[in-house]
């Protein structure tokens, strides 16, 4: 069903998930459009971005925000239009960037948003490229990773949009980079078009020593953001002083329990502390002076232009099909920035 005037498509909450998201998670609902009021106004999602970070959000548990509650619009960032507008600085046609969800239409007093004009040439960069998973590469990859040239940086995810901005911003610092990516299509593209020195399949059952003899001088700084089996194969190959930044460790994000096999924590603890290697997590939202988001935007606009990064998006066709996606997602089966054009 596509997006009309009337009505507001909403995906929400309705079960929560044990294990990989299933079709009694996120139920779809119609309602009508709602009308903003005074200091308000109507935004019209036109592309909802879909992220890893959205299955922990489903668990109820302590975290860095807040669970979604069930029967609540599920969380997500959209690029939106506004529609009618009774707050001071907004117009009708003007485009922003919301936090609003998995919905058609939302209200909005202005928090939290970030303007984006009346026309913004490729709308959706700002869920990629130009916004979040961007944003999380550079910040996290230069305050904690601190790459100097002539190191080995290791990045999980290649292909996507974290791991492929990481890995380029690196190569930029002088770095010898290599990546991890699943599957043949994957690599290839991550040292042909975003040029990594090598990128190996996780997948390949001689993956930990092919990974061994890419780095042949060790790993300085490991982007850490899928955990696992790529986390045990790095893990023996940091350097005295490696540093590991970590923003995600999607393969563990379904997990009703502890992982099968044997216990990793001794191993885990115990490189960290022989080869002194600093690792810190951090969520992108409130780990870094604001002021850092500006030089950013200046960097990365820069290299965009100059051709030194490159983008790679993959846009679902509605917002029926963003469950599906978001499970596709999770198993490592999207190939790029996964974006749903709504509206």
């Amino acid at each position: 069903m596509p997006q009309t005037a009337d009505t507001n498509r909403r995906v929400v909450l309705s079960e929560r998930p044990n294990g990989l998201p299933d079709a009694n998670t996120l139920q779809l609902e119609h309602k009508e459009v709602p009308t903003p009021g005074a200091g308000q106004m109507l935004l019209r999602t036109r592309y909802l971005s879909l992220d890893p970070y959205m299955r922990g959000r489903m668990n109820d548990v302590k975290s860095y925000a807040e669970p979604v509650k069930l029967g609540e619009v599920m969380t997500g960032q959209v690029v939106a239009e506004v529609m009618q507008s009774y707050c001071d600085g907004y117009v009708p046609g003007d485009h922003v960037l919301a936090g609003s969800g998995w919905q058609d239409y939302a209200l909005s007093d202005g928090t939290d948003l970030r303007k984006l004009g009346q026309a913004p040439q490729k709308a959706s960069w700002y869920l990629g490229i130009l916004g979040m998973p961007a944003y999380t590469a550079y910040a996290g990859l230069l305050e904690i990773g601190a790459p100097q040239p002539g190191e080995t940086v290791v990045v999980a995810a290649a292909s996507g949009p974290v791991g492929a901005t990481v890995g380029q911003i690196a190569k930029i610092k002088g770095c010898r980079v290599v990546g991890i990516a699943g599957g043949p299509e994957k690599c290839a593209h991550v040292v042909e078009n975003l040029g990594f020195d090598a990128c190996l399949d996780h997948k390949s059952e001689t993956f930990a020593a092919e990974l061994k003899a890419s780095c042949p001088k060790g790993v300085d700084v490991y982007f850490e953001n899928v955990g696992g089996k790529v986390l045990y194969a790095v893990l023996p190959l940091l350097n005295a002083f490696a540093r590991m930044p970590v923003c995600g460790v999607v393969s563990w994000y379904n997990l009703s329990g502890l992982p099968d096999g044997p216990d990793f924590g001794p191993a885990i603890m115990g490189t960290i502390l022989r080869m002194k290697v600093k690792v810190q997590g951090f969520i992108i939202y409130d780990s870094f002076p604001t002021s850092l988001f500006k030089e950013f935007i200046r960097d990365m606009t820069g290299w965009l232009k100059s051709g030194e990064v490159k983008y790679k998006e993959q846009m679902i066709d509605s917002l029926e099909d963003a469950p599906a996606a978001l499970n596709d997602l999770l198993l490592g089966k999207s190939f790029g920035k996964m974006v749903v054009k709504v509206g």
